[in-house]
């Protein structure tokens, strides 16, 4: 009898092997152990007829769902050999109860129940272990009609609730990954697997035991989810599970557990490599499948998530495990990515767009669409963007996440409309943004309510700095007192230009201590030369010689909600109650009643109750003595700690960076090198020139080489620095304080202390003024005043001296290195400083890039060369998918996924298919219609 042949392709669980001539012995395939145990089966019935056996034996075949090589295979074996199987599995199919799936759904159905396994022994929890492992061999193991009959039973149902009311301790126990062993059991079959992806919640349940602390049971998981995305229709789904355990585990993004997994590097995730690759694989399918094997956009969007949790610097660290497996999948990720982005930056004639930049990717954008139709849509855009609510603290960010969320899909979806991701939108919550502008209100009348705490706070504070203070200056007139004042040698003012710089004349800067000629010794000077010999001298440093109103009133007293009485009560008092904030304050000082009016309002004081509000409440401050000098004073008291708080970080600033130029051994040691430089190229090994001007340091990288147009002088340094003077990296470290001092402006921060030393002074005066009068009922001027002058004079002066020393040192850090201190501003020199560490990081960052790309190079030739060697294992995956299978056999699939075989394959056909996309992709001028936006 012919034998018949099934359309789809399962699991063989039956091996057959041939040697010459010989029967074979029949075997099973045990999963959990690495050995075959063979047993000889004798048939104890009579055979049958050959033809009635042929009809026997092929039900049995149809049953096992084997493929076509292996029941080939099964009918080519002998009549006995057919017999002796199939009395063996009619054997098997009657030992018992536990034959059949109704016995393992009970089992399922009454542990579920208990959930908790605290009150269980542990030899009940071996017991209900011994259960699960049993059923999972079953589903592998027995004939077609048993998997048939657990599908008909909801027997996934029972494995995915047992799986949703498991209790922590269950959780993390082998149970855990024993039910998952189930569900991957049950899919190594096409009937089991087409069953599991159909179901509504399945992936959902499965995902959701990646909160387990179980490694195992995470392994599992992935490498499901994994092979999932393998499956036609699988990945979308896995991107919606994802999304699911998102919400389930209260996460900020749907990818967030499986960085902080990979990024673990203590206790027992220190060595624990199989976890992170199975994440890597997983990672690398889900960016990989679906879409993602045509549309670049698509794995760019993907990818980019991954991205923004930070996964790079994690895969670099990743590397220290020197693990071959873990390194394939990491080198499939990086060279898939430095792939995308090399084709996504040819779509603007670029080699690199460095998506980290957000001025970079503006530029891209205006230039792209600029005399273009969506260009005024484009400024309508940024111009809404700009009136966008913003709070630091507040629930805005919903906004700009409903924005980004309405572009990703614009971007994602496909020609038809169609959304290869879990639609952003669909999974957005619009009714927030509405609550979230109801709370916004609620919340402006709590800020408002918190403000007046604040401010009663403000007064304590306010003694406390003051006291501080008082003591710090107390400290320091007692060390003052008890040291003499060393006297200061003072350098000669260097009254010749740099550039007339001569030996003798350099005397006290830092070129004195600099000897270019030992540099010779270190550096490949013919290298040097090679490299930088076509560009004429004057690109290059060169020596000295060759340098390089009443209705406010009203609305004033509305505003602060107090009586006219009230107010001036707080303005005796200098506000002790702090019921007048600084801006209001202000608002009086603008409208302070001129003499005019005053006399006006003293002529019709008898019709006072007729006057308006506004009048009442100028008449009412005019009987204020020194009512505008008052005002004056009580502002100026309230805004003094907050202008010293602003000028002092000032003039630490000049202080600390001064220190700093002055001290680091890194920038003497890299002057030394650029001189030598500078000498060498200009002049041979010792030029005229002893030094140079600080600012031909920016002009490096101006210098490009002969022979690579991309590398620049400043390229060239940081190499020779990085091999030859590797304590020159400290030089960043050294010099952290010269951003903040070329921000500073010497004219600017001398003003802002005049104006402090001039209000100090006008409340003395107001204080000596007030002394001399009679003092009202209430009155609290000159107490309040006096203490705050004292304190304040203290704190003053300790800003002045701060300021005499930042200058003094400001004086010899300009020196030292040759400069005019009467034209030399800080802001100019630190901002040369400044400008040239800036350059360095940027200069490093690309010597990194350069060295990378030829790392990724090499990376890739190897890869290459794996490709070749692995035809002959991929021609067989690739044979199976083409005779109409779902990813082969799943437990090949997930094999293929663990090692990384599959990407080899689907890498070499993206490679083939790549070239029809790029030209598509590279055709800016195409627009995709956007035929569907789901809100």
């Amino acid at each position: 009898m012919a034998p018949r042949k099934r359309s789809g392709r399962g699991i063989s669980f039956i091996f057959c092997c041939f040697r010459s001539s010989d029967h074979p012995e029949i075997t099973y395939r045990l999963r959990n152990d690495s050995s075959f145990a063979l047993q000889t089966m004798d048939p104890v019935l009579p055979m049958p007829p050959v033809d009635e056996l042929d009809v026997m034996f092929t039900e049995l075949v149809d049953e096992l769902d084997l493929t076509d090589k292996h029941r080939e295979a099964m009918f080519a074996l002998p009549a006995e050999k057919k017999w002796q199987i199939y009395c063996s599995k009619k054997k098997e199919e009657n030992k018992g109860a536990t034959s059949w799936p109704e016995f393992y759904i009970d089992q399922l159905n009454s542990m579920a129940a208990r959930k908790s396994l605290i009150a269980l022994e542990k030899e009940d929890e071996e017991e209900r272990n011994k259960t699960i492992e049993s059923l999972k061999t079953a589903l592998r193991t027995k004939p077609m009609r048993f998997v048939t009959r657990f599908i008909d039973l909801d027997g996934l149902s029972c494995i995915l609730n047992f799986l949703k009311s498991m209790d922590y301790e269950t959780a993390k126990s082998q149970i855990h990954t024993s039910l998952i062993g189930c569900i991957k059991a049950l899919m190594n079959n096409s009937l089991g697997r087409a069953h599991v992806l159909a179901h509504s919640e399945s992936i959902n349940v499965i995902a959701q035991s990646l909160s387990t602390e179980n490694i195992k049971t995470k392994v599992a998981v992935l490498e499901i989810m994994g092979a999932v995305c393998l499956v036609p229709g699988g990945h979308k789904k896995v991107l919606e599970a994802m999304l699911h355990y998102q919400k389930y585990a209260s996460e900020r993004t749907r990818f967030q557990t499986l960085i902080n997994d990979l990024d673990k590097s203590t206790g027992r995730y220190r060595d624990e490599v199989s976890l992170k690759t199975a994440i890597m694989s997983f990672i690398n399918a889900v960016l990989s499948q679906g879409a993602g094997v045509e549309s670049l956009d698509f794995r760019l969007h993907l990818r980019y998530e991954f991205l923004m949790l930070g996964i790079q610097p994690v895969i670099d660290k990743l590397r220290e495990h020197e693990n071959s497996t873990l390194d394939r999948h990491l080198d499939f990720f990086e060279m898939l990515r430095n792939e995308d982005e090399l084709e996504f930056a040819k779509r603007f004639e670029l080699v690199h767009i460095d998506t980290k930049s957000a001025t970079q990717m503006f530029e891209l954008t205006r230039k792209r669409l600029t005399h273009t139709e969506a260009y005024p849509h484009f400024m309508s855009i940024l111009h809404h963007c700009l009136q966008m609510p913003y709070k630091r603290s507040g629930n805005t960010v919903q906004y700009w996440l409903l924005l980004d969320r309405i572009v990703q899909q614009i971007v994602i979806q496909s020609d038809k409309g169609q959304d290869p991701d879990a639609t952003p939108l669909e999974n957005f919550n619009i009714k927030n943004v509405v609550r979230i502008s109801t709370n916004m209100e609620h919340t402006e009348l709590q800020q408002k309510l918190e403000k007046k705490e604040r401010e009663c706070d403000a007064k304590a504070q306010e003694k406390e700095e003051m006291m501080q203070t008082l003591n710090k200056m107390k400290e320091k007139l007692e060390k003052e007192s008890s040291e003499h004042k060393q006297v200061k040698q003072q350098v000669a003012d260097l009254t010749a230009q740099l550039h007339e710089m001569s030996r003798n004349k350099l005397a006290g800067t830092v070129w004195t201590d600099i000897d270019d000629t030992k540099v010779f010794k270190i550096l490949d000077l013919e290298d040097l030369e090679r490299t930088f010999s076509a560009y004429q001298r004057q690109q290059v440093m060169a020596g000295p010689g060759h340098t390089w109103a009443s209705g406010q009133g009203s609305a004033i007293t509305r505003s602060l909600k107090l009586s006219n009485e009230e107010i001036k009560r707080a303005i005796l008092t200098m506000d002790e109650q702090e019921d007048l904030p600084k801006d209001m304050l202000e608002q009086l000082l603008k409208f302070v009643p001129e003499k005019g009016d005053i006399d006006l309002l003293e002529e019709h004081k008898h019709e006072l109750d007729r006057m308006a509000k506004a009048d009442r409440f100028l008449f009412e401050m005019s009987r204020i003595n020194h009512y505008q000098q008052r005002l004056q004073s009580l502002y100026f008291k309230k805004k003094f700690a907050e202008r010293v708080a602003e000028v002092k970080p000032k003039v630490e600033a000049i202080r600390a960076g001064s220190k700093a130029v002055l001290q680091s051994s890194s920038l003497q040691q890299l002057l030394e090198v650029v001189l030598a430089f500078g000498n060498y190229m200009n002049k041979g090994q010792r030029g005229n020139a002893f030094g140079f001007k600080i600012s031909s340091l920016n002009k490096i990288a101006d210098t490009k080489s002969s022979i690579d147009k991309n590398i620049t002088l400043l390229h060239y340094l940081i190499t020779i620095v990085e091999k030859k003077y590797p304590k020159v990296l400290r030089l960043h470290e050294e010099l952290r304080d010269i951003p903040q001092a070329a921000k500073v402006n010497m004219t600017e921060l001398e003003k802002e202390i005049n104006t402090l030393r001039t209000g100090l002074r006008a409340v003395e005066n107001e204080l000596d003024f007030q002394k001399s009068q009679v003092q009202q009922t209430g009155d609290k001027f000159v107490s309040v005043v006096s203490q705050f002058v004292t304190l304040a004079s203290f704190s003053f002066s300790d800003v002045e001296d701060l300021l005499t020393e930042a200058k003094e040192l400001f004086s010899k850090a300009v020196k030292h290195f040759g400069e005019d201190t009467g034209k030399m501003q800080p802001d100019e020199f630190f901002g040369i400083f400044d400008q040239f560490l800036q350059a360095v990081t940027e200069a490093k960052q690309e010597n990194e890039n350069m060295k990378r790309r030829k790392e990724e190079e090499e990376r890739r030739a190897r890869m290459e060369a794996q490709l070749k060697e692995q035809r002959e294992r991929e021609r067989k995956m690739k044979k199976a998918k083409e005779s109409g299978e779902e990813g082969g056999e799943f437990d090949d699939l997930v094999s293929a996924l663990r090692s990384g075989e599959v990407f080899d394959k689907d890498l070499f056909k993206l490679k083939r298919n790549r070239k029809h996309i790029a030209s598509q992709l590279a055709d800016c001028g195409r627009e995709r219609p956007i035929t569907k936006l789901n809100f």
